[in-house]
């Protein structure tokens, strides 16, 4: 959920001096994207992993604060609800074996911590959306106690003037309200970082975007919410809807809503962060002292503190990044567009994917992009997040066709080439890739094999048959055999 930050209340007068920070932070960033003052040697990647939290009985645990105790490991951290954690694992090079380091880095620790936090009665369980969550968990005494959670709940419900309004439709109908943003706590992701150059960000970026749909498909893991079967990725309405800050009046004159897909491709970096100070209002105005400037012309490198709080709180499926690491600033691109879960295996199978077809759409010679259209590319996200690996894409030079005979057919090979562009061993090519061509194949991916096995125990009361899906599918999930292996 971004920096930590103080409780406190905003004057008028905070606002205004945080729009003027702001504004400087961007001219200073302008500069030194002109002045070329970025790590781009040797490009890093990340990995983020959301949790939640359980019971013996499969039922939310809002232990997070006593979990985090037993653990004790600084890269576990809180998240905005008592149910979720959040891993941080350490960037990586692709070259030097990075997916097999992460999986292995991620297993361990995940394994360590379940150990640990077992012993309070608090089991972890990767997945998009916990599917036993009801509504009493929902309410503001389920967020985690700390000052930037509960008051950036606040500035959202005061910027919206009214409760939030939950409207999702799909196999079956959830409608209810929300006097916070706690059911954004609901929607747990992977987070997958990719550095690059100041040069290639917008060919990065628009890859990102132009596929996200393709990703979300083979991805979906969040067939239930509150009791209900939704959409196979609800995660991504869910999130929309749980952090906007718009009456019905605002969206009626088309103001943006924070959690935003995008509305063009885009030249530069500076379009995004340029696009983020124009458009939306700061929900935490914290001013700090550094004069980036100053900073920048006596050789130092600046935070842009202000800029950076501001960008975390403008949720972009594919958000760009600044950073600071070694005293050196580097871009890169978040990709926020996938679910937790199921397994360690199936998520890096995810990464690897998505980092071998970036590399491969981004450095092709004609981008693709140029042949599709933006909306093109948000409709297919959202397809894909309402029927998930059944979905029908449309494609430059293919037309309509079903996402996994596009991966099968044309995606696959050129992920494999962007793999090897990264000099990734042949091996990890193999497994990881393997692993997306399994589901393709089998039609089966988390949300799919939740929802079947769902339908096998419709004679059951509801929230028995999740919590009995839910004890099979954390069975499964610490084999680390991938989802479309699972019986």
């Amino acid at each position: 959920m971004g920096e930590e930050v103080e409780a406190q209340e905003f004057s008028r007068a905070d606002r205004t001096r945080h729009r003027e920070k702001v504004r400087r932070c961007l001219d200073v960033f302008a500069r030194m994207l002109r002045d070329a003052r970025f790590d781009t040697d040797d490009p890093m990647v990340g990995l983020e992993v959301e949790l939640n939290l359980v019971d013996d009985r499969g039922d939310p645990a809002l232990k997070n604060t006593a979990a985090l105790e037993a653990i004790a490991d600084p890269d576990f951290v809180t998240e905005l609800g008592q149910f979720n954690l959040e891993i941080n694992v350490p960037p990586a090079k692709l070259r030097e074996g990075g997916l097999t380091t992460f999986e292995d880095t991620l297993r361990r620790s995940l394994n360590d911590a379940e150990q640990k936090s077992s012993e309070v009665d608090a089991h972890m369980v990767m997945i998009g959306i916990l599917p036993t969550l009801a509504e009493g968990h929902l309410g503001l005494d389920s967020i985690t106690p700390n000052p930037r959670y509960r008051l950036l709940s606040e500035q959202i419900m005061d910027a919206r003037g009214e409760d939030i309004s939950i409207s999702i439709t799909g196999p079956e109908r959830l409608a209810t309200t929300a006097d916070s943003i706690v059911p954004e706590a609901a929607c747990t992701s992977m987070q997958i970082h990719v550095q690059t150059s100041p040069e290639q960000f917008a060919a990065y970026w628009n890859a990102s975007q132009a596929f996200a749909g393709i990703q979300v498909a083979l991805g979906a893991n969040a067939p239930y919410l509150l009791g209900k079967e939704l959409w196979r990725e609800t995660r991504i309405p869910l999130f929309e809807q749980a952090t906007d800050t718009r009456s019905e009046e605002l969206k009626a004159q088309g103001v943006r809503p924070r959690v935003w897909f995008g509305e063009r491709w885009i030249n530069s970096v500076f379009d995004l962060f340029e696009e983020n100070v124009r458009y939306y209002p700061a929900l935490l105005p914290i001013t700090e002292d550094e004069d980036p400037l100053e900073v920048l012309e006596t050789g130092g490198v600046p935070q842009l503190h202000e800029l950076r709080l501001h960008n975390g709180t403008i949720y972009r499926w594919n958000r760009p990044v600044y950073d600071i690491a070694d005293g050196v600033p580097h871009l890169r691109v978040e990709n926020r567009c996938l679910g937790s879960g199921p397994t360690v295996a199936d998520m890096m199978a995810n990464a690897a994917f998505y980092f071998g077809l970036v590399r491969a759409l981004a450095e092709d010679e004609r981008p693709l992009w140029s042949q599709m259209s933006f909306s093109a590319a948000e409709e297919n996200f959202h397809a894909a997040a309402e029927f998930g690996i059944e979905t029908q894409v449309y494609w430059p030079g293919v037309g309509q066709v079903a996402a996994t005979e596009l991966v099968l057919r044309k995606l696959l090979p050129m992920a494999r080439a962007g793999l090897a562009a990264w000099g990734v061993p042949e091996a990890e090519i193999d497994r990881y890739l393997g692993i997306i061509e399994g589901r393709c194949l089998s039609g089966v991916n988390g949300a799919e094999w939740f929802a079947r096995r769902m339908q096998a125990r419709s004679d059951l009361d509801r929230y028995d048959a999740l919590r009995t899906t839910l004890e099979d599918y954390r069975a499964n999930m610490h084999t680390n055999e991938p989802v479309h292996t699972w019986e």
